[in-house]
């Protein structure tokens, strides 16, 4: 491993633990949970890996700069400060995102102007001239974090979220987040060990995570591009090296099932599944969810059903009974998962989940609760040898696991005995936890020779990088935006229009904040005082007694009257 360094991967609420275990299956060092992230180490290799293999990560950052700030002004002369022309030049274009979650810093937005003001006086103090800001595509992405006064500046290795694979070019209203879709098929434990079925697909996500996880596909190869790309430090034989790498990719022998009640839906899920080249393992019908009296041989299901806002406060209630009694009649031997957010709702299925974990979907604080169901009582299926909770997953202190029968379940141990005979207990051993690999002592070697092995892809039609010669380009050389000379530099103002600092001498501030300043030169300058009022608002706010605003006002508009009509004469 090459020279390492701190990365941060950003996630949603109740994830992490699921992005931890993904980056340490990838090789990161020093890998800690935080909230709604994981820090992690690795080298240039482990970054690059980390964008195309993480499929419960939004972002990848490379922390660059941490320090405290009391106010904007410390915050705008530490970034001043800072030594920029590491990561940028004068023809250089940059964006900053901002998170803030501080008493002293208020506004995310204004934090985002102060940093930007910093880089470009930086870069006009050594140069003369400035760095351009873009929205989008720019040559460097910078992400400030500021939790009370502590400040973390970092290089966004992703650019786009992470979530935005590249294969769902269309979607239905409220579409599921790709991110979250993987991140909750993860946290069940399945890996493609059976069927998998979502009878309310809607624009298919589920399908298409489910497939890439079950083939070990990574989500990163269907994007065009990664902000990483564009530094100046960039491995470009590194990169398609681990790009083009398939050799992880295993056959799946079970199959996926999708399906909704919306032909359109059904459409969209079917051209998302084709675009993310799965559509071999994947089989979408347009029917309700009452009609599913077909289910496939016992596996796992996991379904986002609607939360109601496009549906009334009855039929919303009536779908989830319905839910529940196909669910019981038609899915026995199944682990059925469903993703809510109205405990009135889950009421309405009518039977006790396993399992609860608490997530956030956007703004939503929802939650994923696990059924098994099984045929007769209770007591018989535990006496054949039957478990109610998925033995393999660690549930972690903040999940509720109660019996069928409403009785607590008793404190569980971190670590469970394997349960065989049942196929739809999804154990993984502590070896299974590493990644995975075809083993001769579990009868897989039989794909261990690289011509032999069953492809996801033909080579000609997997998406791969291409040599450079022949790289498609997203723009032609003459229509690809570029850095222009500064006399030939569009600009969104005119030279007199454009808002600009101004000497030391010459800055006027709204407020004085008596703060001294220290200049390159080591002296300090104290800044000038408030702008005083033009003389005509001299004349309207004169002291003049008046008895209200109104009459005040009604003054004003007769002067101004007056004035019209002499004119006028």
């Amino acid at each position: 491993m090459g020279n390492t360094f701190e990365m941060v991967a950003k996630t949603f609420k109740g994830l992490e633990e699921v992005l931890r275990d993904e980056l340490i299956a990838l090789g990161a060092l020093n890998v800690e949970i935080g909230q709604r992230m994981v820090s992690f180490e690795g080298d240039l290799g482990m970054m690059y890996k980390a964008n195309l293999c993480c499929r419960t990560a939004l972002r990848i950052l490379k922390p660059i700069a941490k320090f405290t700030a009391s106010d904007t002004d410390e915050l705008y002369d530490t970034v001043r400060d800072f030594e920029w022309e590491k990561y940028l030049t004068p023809d250089s274009t940059f964006a900053v995102d901002s998170t803030v979650n501080s008493s002293e810093f208020t506004h995310s937005r204004f934090v985002t102007y102060r940093v930007k003001d910093g880089i470009v006086d930086h870069f006009n103090d050594l140069y003369n001239r400035r760095p351009s800001i873009r929205l989008s595509g720019a040559d460097l992405i910078l992400n400030v974090h500021i939790f009370e006064d502590r400040v973390t500046i970092s290089l966004d290795s992703s650019g786009e979220p992470l979530s935005k694979r590249g294969y769902r070019t269309e979607a239905t209203q409220a579409p599921l987040n790709e991110v979250l879709a993987a991140g909750i098929i993860m946290k069940t434990g399945w890996r493609g060990d059976s069927n998998f079925v979502d009878p309310m697909c809607g624009s298919g996500t589920f399908l298409v995570e489910a497939a890439l996880i079950a083939a070990n596909i990574n989500p990163g190869i269907y994007r065009d591009s990664f902000a990483f790309e564009r530094w100046p430090d960039f491995d470009r034989d590194l990169f398609e090296s681990l790009y083009n790498d398939d050799s992880g990719e295993r056959e799946f022998k079970f199959r996926i099932y999708g399906g909704d009640i919306d032909p359109e839906a059904v459409a969209i899920a079917r051209a998302n599944v084709r675009r993310a080249r799965v559509d071999s393992m994947v089989d979408i019908v347009c029917r309700p969810f009452e009609e599913w009296t077909d289910a496939p041989e016992a596996g796992i299901l996991i379904t986002n059903p609607p939360y109601g806002e496009r549906l009334r406060p009855d039929n919303i209630l009536a779908l989830y009974s319905s839910i529940g009694s196909v669910l019981k009649k038609e899915f026995k031997g199944y682990h059925a998962w469903l993703l809510g957010y109205d405990d009135e709702h889950f009421a309405s299925i009518g039977l006790k989940p396993s399992v609860k974990f608490p997530l956030l979907n956007g703004s939503l604080e929802c939650s994923l609760r696990e059924y098994v169901l099984f045929d007769g009582s209770y007591a018989d299926f535990k006496s054949a040898g039957g478990t109610v909770h998925n033995e393999d997953f660690d549930h972690g202190d903040d999940v509720k696991v109660r019996h069928l029968s409403g009785k607590e379940w008793e404190k569980e141990t971190r670590k469970f005995r394997p349960d065989r005979q049942h196929k739809n207990t999804f154990h993984e051993t502590d070896d299974d936890r590493q990644p995975r690999k075809f083993r001769r002592d579990r009868g897989e070697d039989r794909f261990r020779d690289r011509g032999d092995r069953p492809r996801r892809f033909d080579r000609d039609d997997r998406p791969r990088r291409f040599e450079h010669d022949d790289r498609p380009k997203r723009f032609d050389r003459d229509d690809r935006p570029r850095n222009f000379d500064r006399d030939d530099r569009p600009r969104r103002f005119e030279h007199n229009d454009r808002p600009r600092r101004f000497e030391h001498d010459d800055r006027s501030r709204k407020f004085d904040s008596r703060r001294p300043r220290k200049d390159r030169d080591g002296a300090f300058r104290v800044s000038n005082s408030g702008p005083s009022l033009p003389e005509s608002s001299a004349t309207v706010f004169s002291p003049v007694p008046i008895r209200s605003r109104k009459s005040f006002l009604r003054k004003i508009r007769e002067r101004n009257q007056d004035k019209e009509e002499n004119q006028s004469v």
